[in-house]
Parts: structure tokens; C-alpha cells; sequence
């Protein structure tokens, strides 16, 4: 039994950074292809799913889903999660897709364990261990090699998808570190609905998506279900699932599949070119995940 469950966590985590690689080039086609602003693209997707999510949810545990709203110090958490976090990673990462693409944009996004781990060392106020700090010369190397391909003073890629990346990779870390107190109180999809339908609308008023038009053909609906549906509420489900069964860490190990999904998907259906000094910039960055996830949990 115990084997079948851990087979069957590990499905289902890979599916879910599947689909969260797939739903990145299916962004990078909507942007790129079909002329979606990053400014519709973004609120549409969180307002989108975080109105699916919560129906779910209402149908599930019923009124239990208004709960985080009935204080106010909650609303202002909830507000900076889905600005700052779930709105701005969002953002972000769709805007270093239009300025690059999916799989360069997600391996940067992959950044943000680093940035946590410094975070929480200056937090602590403890030095980082030998192995943390080969994860993080790590990224840095992997980020230098896709920036420069190894040539001080030249870009290898645009300055705006260098900064968009690395302000997704600040959002994720955001992402992660800021609702702890709430996810301590409440379960985990509710915090990540209202974090949507928070950012969404946040996001609505600041960068007024009724401005921008899109067409949307057959493929454009197809592109934008798959971002919407595929890529946020099965992907976040289907990955929830799988760490019910594996715990975080092998899950996190296995959520590596996300950005090597999005390169695969890139180079088949964009023919997106990457030389090698790229692929060896993608693995310095994948692999600080595993250097992280396989040292000792820090406190």
C-alpha cells in the first residue's frame, strides 16, 4: 500500500509541474503569438481561478471558505499575499516571457529558494552552511551563464526579461515566506483562492486590463484554458496531492519536472534556440534545488 501511494504521489506531483510547464508556453503563445498584454493576461488568469477554486471550495467545506474574512488583520495579509505574491509573481514571470520565453523565464523564477535561504539567514541572524552556500553560488552562476553566456559587459538575453525574472523569483519568494501565519490557521487552498481573487482584483485597478483588446480564436481559448484551468487549478491540485503522499521535500525535488517541462515545451513547439552554455546555466540553477532540498531543514 505504501508503495502504491508514494507511486501514485509521484504522478501526481510530476503532473502538476507538467502542466505548470505547459501553462507557461501556452503563455509564452498567447503573449507572443496572439498579442496578450501581460496587464490582461495576469488578473484574467487570477480572477479566472480563483472564482473556480473558491466555487469548489464552497462546495466542499461550504461558508467555512469566508472565515480568513472576518478579521481584519487577515484582510491585510491576504492583501499583501496576493498583491505582492501571488499578483506579482504572476506578473512578472508573464512579462520575462514576453521578453525571452517560458523556459528561460521559469528556470529564472527558480531563483527564489535562494533568495529565501538568504532571507532567513539575515532573519536569524545565522551564517549559512557550506552546503547552502554552494546552492547559492550555484544560482548565481546558472543566472550569470543564461545573462551573459559567460561574457562580462554583454547580455546574452534583454535586460527587461533579466529584472522581470528576477523580480518573479522575489515574488516567489514572497509567495512562500508571507502567508505562513495564515496557512497556520487556515487550510492551504482557501489562503491560495483568496490570494488569487485579492491579487486579481489589486492588480485589476492598478493595471486596468479593460484597456487592452485580444482576439480570441479557437487556439487563444484553448491557450487560455489550459492557462486558467490546466495550469492553475489541476496543477495546483494535482501537486497539493502528491505531497499529502511524498512530503515537501521530495515533492519540491520533483517540481523541477516545471521548468524542465517549459524548456521541452518551448524548444518542440517554439523551436526556441538555446545553446549550450544555456543548458549548463539551466542545471547550475536546478540543481541549487536539489543541493537545498537534500541538506538539513533549517528552523
Amino acid at each position: 500500500m505504501q508503495e502504491r501511494q508514494f507511486a501514485r504521489g509521484v504522478a501526481l506531483t510530476l503532473l502538476g509541474g507538467t502542466l505548470w510547464g505547459l501553462s507557461g508556453t501556452c503563455a509564452q503563445y498567447l503573449i507572443q503569438y496572439k498579442g496578450f498584454a501581460p496587464q490582461w493576461l495576469t488578473p484574467v488568469r487570477l480572477l479566472c481561478a480563483g472564482l473556480l477554486l473558491l466555487l469548489y471550495e464552497l462546495r466542499k467545506i461550504g461558508v467555512q471558505v469566508f472565515t480568513p474574512l472576518r478579521q481584519r488583520h487577515n484582510l491585510l495579509r491576504l492583501a499583501v499575499f496576493g498583491l505582492f505574491g501571488m499578483a506579482g509573481c504572476q506578473y512578472t514571470y508573464f512579462v520575462a516571457i514576453q521578453h525571452s520565453n517560458a523556459g528561460t523565464a521559469t528556470v529564472l523564477q527558480y531563483l527564489g529558494p535562494s533568495i529565501i535561504l538568504c532571507f532567513v539567514c539575515v532573519r536569524s541572524r545565522t551564517a549559512p552552511r557550506a552546503q547552502e552556500l554552494l546552492g547559492v553560488a550555484l544560482s548565481v552562476l546558472g543566472t550569470f551563464l543564461l545573462a551573459t553566456h559567460g561574457h562580462l559587459g554583454a547580455l546574452a538575453i534583454s535586460g527587461a526579461a533579466l529584472v522581470a525574472g528576477l523580480l518573479s523569483a522575489c515574488c516567489q519568494a514572497v509567495y512562500t515566506l508571507q502567508p505562513a501565519q495564515l496557512m497556520a490557521h487556515f487550510e492551504t487552498p482557501i489562503i491560495i483562492c483568496w490570494g488569487m481573487l485579492f491579487g486579481g482584483v489589486l492588480l485589476s485597478i492598478g493595471l486596468q486590463p479593460w484597456r487592452y483588446t485580444v482576439t480570441l480564436d479557437g487556439r487563444a481559448v484553448l491557450a487560455l484554458l489550459v492557462v486558467v484551468v490546466f495550469g492553475t487549478i489541476v496543477a495546483f491540485c494535482t501537486f497539493l496531492q502528491g505531497v499529502r503522499y511524498l512530503g515537501p521535500t521530495t515533492s519540491s525535488l520533483l517540481a523541477c519536472v516545471e521548468p524542465v517541462s517549459a524548456l521541452v515545451f518551448s524548444s518542440v513547439l517554439f523551436a526556441a534556440q538555446f545553446q549550450p552554455v544555456d543548458w549548463l546555466g539551466f542545471a547550475c540553477v536546478l540543481a541549487t534545488i536539489f543541493v537545498l532540498a537534500l541538506g538539513r531543514k533549517r528552523a
